[in-house]
């Protein structure tokens, strides 16, 4: 949830009009052009304030320049958050105006252009069309941009634009060398050993831990040291487990199966969530009670971080998992934190084909690009998905593999 303008701001409820582009579903999508009045305004209060649960994963940019170019809206909204005062409207403007140049937006592409060359946060905006547009779009901005560097070294100098323009660059960057280390480790016995010492300091067991999850075979007697693996306490977070502890036992894969379900059901939160993602990533169908029971317990508390582990879990199962259907449909149709929502499609859609085939369908205009391939490779080609498929195929804006994948299917 973000509080973009000062002001207190929840989610509408998903099945609205302004709930599920909010959420970036495919349902916002149809209910905009279903009323196009209703639908332009409810963009614009998207566009105003950053509708994502988690901005660092949470897709939206190219969803809501598409709904922009679809509903015919100006993007003088955009362009006064592109110049505005705001460091993070100026970059929700910027990583949507990108997408609309792409989708034949002069307009979008001129006020980049622009940017570029007066703006503040320019050597941030100059990345996102480097990324995207054709070279030929932006290439001819170089002396611009090293005259307003004033002789600094680029921010982004290891990325385009500026590999493209390293010879104009009046300070290079040397070429790296690398240099061949030999790195000395202990033994793993005494690795395990500095593990199993209670009096050893948890920076040096958390080191131990990281080394022997490096190694090309982890041992299986680390699994007996699990519970007592976390950190002391001291540094005001409280006790937790070692980061990488989860990391460690994965490795060991199957045999890691059996303590992991004595670990679900500890008391202690840490080893109790460990628990659930190893049964989760190599559990049998006999664990799906236990994961259908964390599903349960995440929706009560409506956690949005995480329950993708456990839904992830429950699509390796299959329909053995079926008793979490209704839960993973909950789940896809709420949640706000839309990176996990293709986790939820592909739970549906593994326990019951048939079942899943609407959100399939819906899943060609989500927000999130993962959500699309996999509908685009498994929504059954006919009717309007068919149409839809030729709109994602020939979409300049949109991802190549989904391109790619839309053409295959369509073939």
């Amino acid at each position: 949830m973000n509080d973009t303008e000062g002001t207190a701001w929840s989610y509408s409820p998903s099945g609205t009009l302004l709930g599920a582009l909010e959420r970036g579903r495919g349902l916002g999508w149809a209910h905009a052009l279903a009323d196009r009045d209703a639908g332009a305004e409810a963009v614009l209060d998207c566009l105003r304030r950053d509708t994502r649960w988690d901005r660092s994963v949470d897709e939206r940019a190219d969803y809501l320049a598409f709904l922009v170019r679809e509903l015919g809206l100006p993007i003088d909204p955009l362009l006064a958050q592109l110049d505005g005062p705001d460091e993070d409207g100026s970059e929700r403007a910027r990583e949507t105006l990108a997408p609309l140049g792409l989708l034949g937006s002069v307009p979008a592409r001129e006020a980049l252009r622009r940017y570029v060359r007066e703006g503040e946060w320019w050597q941030e905006t100059l990345s996102v069309p480097a990324d995207s547009w054709p070279a030929d779009w932006w290439e001819d901005l170089g002396p611009d941009a090293v005259r307003r560097l004033g002789g600094e070294r680029p921010d982004f100098w290891r990325s385009e634009p500026w590999l493209t323009w390293r010879e104009l660059l009046p300070v290079r960057e040397p070429a790296s060398r690398s240099r061949h280390r030999v790195r000395i480790t202990p033994r793993t016995d005494r690795l395990l050993a500095a593990l199993a010492d209670p009096d050893t300091p948890y920076r040096e067991r958390d080191e131990a831990l990281n080394t022997l999850a490096e190694r090309p075979a982890v041992p299986v007697r680390l699994l007996s040291l699990v519970p007592d693996l976390t950190t002391d306490g001291r540094d005001g977070f409280g006790v937790r487990a070692l980061g990488g502890v989860h990391r460690a036992v994965r490795r060991l894969g199957p045999l890691a199966v059996g303590p992991a379900r004595e670990w679900a059901d500890d008391d202690r939160d840490r080893l109790q969530w460990l628990g659930v993602r190893v049964l989760a990533e190599h559990g049998g169908p006999g664990d799906a009670p236990r994961l259908v029971a964390e599903l349960a317990s995440q929706w009560e508390e409506r956690g949005w971080c995480g329950p993708n582990l456990v839904a992830d879990g429950l699509a390796r199962l299959g329909p053995a998992a079926a008793e979490a259907a209704p839960l993973l449909r909950r789940f896809w149709h709420h949640t706000p934190h839309s990176y996990e929502r293709p986790s939820y499609l592909r739970a549906l859609h593994a326990i019951d084909p048939e079942a899943a085939a609407p959100l399939l369908s819906e899943s060609l205009w989500d927000c999130e690009s993962d959500a699309r391939l996999y509908a685009v490779r498994n929504v059954p080609v006919e009717g309007r998905p068919a149409f839809r498929l030729a709109e994602l195929r020939d979409s300049p804006a949109e991802w190549e593999v989904l391109r790619e994948a839309a053409a295959r299917r369509l073939g």
